[in-house]
Parts: C-alpha cells; structure tokens; sequence
C-alpha cells in the first residue's frame, strides 16, 4: 500500500515512547479507521484494544507477540497480526515505516 486515496487524516500525531513512535490516524472513505506512521529504533511493547494488522511500508523490525515464544523478523512488505485485547513487544532495527489496520 503506497498511496492511500479518499481519506479523512486527523492532522494532529500521535507522539508514543517520548516520540519514538508518530502515527497519523486517518479514515477511509467507507468509514473504516486506520493509521499511518513510524517507528525509530527501539524496544517497545503496545497495547491492543482491537484486532490489528500491521503492514510493514519499508523498514526492519523483530516481534513477539503476546503468547509466542520467539521473536520473528520482519521487513517492508510483510504486515504482521494481533488480537485484541492483546500487546505485541517491536525490536525495531531500522526506522519502520507502516500502516496499522484495526478491527
């Protein structure tokens, strides 16, 4: 996903982990929500509210998520997913680049 069309983009980020995470959430013309952002490197564990994929733009990163034993590497084209109510720990090598699609 390269180009996003005919969306609706809050034009105020989302700063995590003292800024090692900025993300832009935005909405699809369907009304389905979503967000776009990156990710410097770091190691860091999110939270899940609802299911997500997460589609990796360009970058490196290792995940574990909550429930697996091992981490597993990930790179730009490769999307990853989590159950809601769950958390994911990110080891990321190289600044990720992503969009995250929830529900």
């Amino acid at each position: 996903m390269s180009q996003i069309e005919n969306v609706n983009l809050s034009a105020t980020g989302n700063v995590y982990f003292d800024g090692k995470c900025v993300s832009y959430t935005f909405h699809t013309a369907d009304g389905t929500r979503k967000s776009v952002g990156v990710i410097q490197p770091a190691q860091l564990t999110f939270g899940t509210a609802a299911p997500e994929i997460m589609e990796l733009q360009q970058g490196r990163c290792r995940v574990k998520i909550a429930g697996e034993d091992e981490f597993k590497e990930y790179t730009g084209g490769d999307s990853f997913s989590v159950v809601g109510d769950s958390s994911f720990d990110i080891e990321v090598l190289e600044d990720v680049h992503y969009v995250c699609h929830y529900g």
